[in-house]
């Protein structure tokens, strides 16, 4: 369709938006619009294309204004009209637009005409050697804030929290560090392997604070490096502090150097992040709705409610099977008079289960 309306006046532009599906070929979710503007370049080689593209800022202005849909679609006439509107692209329904607005072209250009030679995403070291972490369903992306650093972020990291920790502030945290391939880098494992620390504030707790990764016996890799932390008492406007340390090598230009960052995770929804796609999901198949990624304003009920209910029961200190409003943790405090069903003062295991129940009716 380019070829054949840009001569007659159409302009046609793609829009880098956000990563609908981090992973996909490798490529995960850029740190800064400089990466963003990276993965541009590397799209047009691969892709072969010369449409123009723009490039959305890091806080999604177009990406919201145009309806946070992954893969729509606008046509605008001269004077800025919106004419056409799809939440999801049809080229053929396109093309019948065009010939409606503009005029029909004796002879389309077919996909075959166009020889474009699509480029394959760069293999930089061996995937598929370390086993991935079955991760729980119903866990959400978390805004993350990478902070100042002297060298680009080789290895970033994705943050995931359960339901219940966002529901009632006690609950598990997913991190996984990818290796990003626009650098052109890999997981060096003659050396020691990546190590990460958690530092918590106001009675927030987590465990393990610290951890690291897998020996593994090849010597170079690209497979992400997982964790599951259990956090209790989440303070939500308290946010907790991540140091990571780990080797990243760089082949094309010989080198091999230690790298440590930090990172703030706060405890809110990130909702521009993309649903993970297969290749970057792996093993984390029993994940509830692609990785948790729900609608905006609520989250996805928990995959196991036994273990949902356990977990809160762990803050039962007396062991009486239920929990008084000073046992409960604080984000279950802010709720505590809507769950107290029958306004005892306290909740039951029984009452924990009609809140589940009734958050996967979706009525929270």
């Amino acid at each position: 369709m380019y070829t054949d309306y840009a001569p007659k006046g159409v302009q046609f532009y793609y829009i880098y938006k956000a990563l609908a599906h981090p992973g996909m070929n490798g490529y995960i979710d850029p740190y800064s619009l400089e990466e963003r503007l990276m993965h541009i370049k590397e799209a047009e080689q691969q892709l072969g294309s010369k449409v123009t593209w723009l490039c959305d800022g890091m806080d999604n202005a177009t990406k919201h204004a145009l309806g946070d849909r992954p893969n729509s679609e606008f046509v605008i006439d001269p004077e800025g009209k919106l004419v056409r509107i799809r939440s999801w692209s049809n080229p053929s329904q396109l093309r019948a637009d065009l010939a409606e607005l503009v005029g029909p072209v004796a002879k389309p250009t077919t996909i075959q005409d166009l020889g474009l030679k699509e480029m394959s995403p760069p293999e930089i070291a061996p995937r598929g050697v370390v086993p991935r972490l079955d991760v729980p369903g119903g866990m959400t992306a978390l805004m993350i804030q990478p902070k100042e650093s002297d060298q680009p972020y080789y290895a970033k990291l994705r943050a995931e929290a359960s339901w219940d920790l966002l529901n009632f502030g006690s609950g598990q945290i997913y991190l996984g560090f990818f290796m990003d391939p626009l650098y052109k880098v890999h997981w060096n494992n003659l050396a020691d392997p990546i190590r990460y620390t958690i530092k918590t504030q106001n009675g927030t707790t987590a465990s393990p604070a610290t951890g690291e990764g897998p020996e593994v016996e090849a010597e170079a890799d690209m497979d992400p490096r997982e964790f599951l932390v259990e956090i209790q008492n989440v303070n939500f406007d308290k946010p907790i502090e991540l140091t990571a340390s780990y080797f990243a090598c760089s082949d094309e230009e010989g080198w091999c150097k230690p790298i440590t960052q930090h990172y703030t995770i706060h405890f809110k929804p990130d909702w521009d992040t993309g649903r993970p796609s297969t290749p970057f999901s792996g093993g984390r198949g029993t994940r509830n709705r692609r990785g948790g990624f729900g609608r905006p304003g609520g989250f996805d009920t928990p995959g196991d409610p036994a273990t949902f209910v356990a977990r809160l029961m762990e803050a039962d200190a007396n062991g009486d099977g239920k929990l008084s409003k000073d046992e409960a943790p604080e984000a279950l405090r802010q709720r505590f008079d809507r769950m107290d069903r029958n306004s005892d003062g306290f909740i039951d295991q029984n009452e924990l289960q009609q809140m589940g129940r009734r958050v996967r009716r979706g009525r929270g």
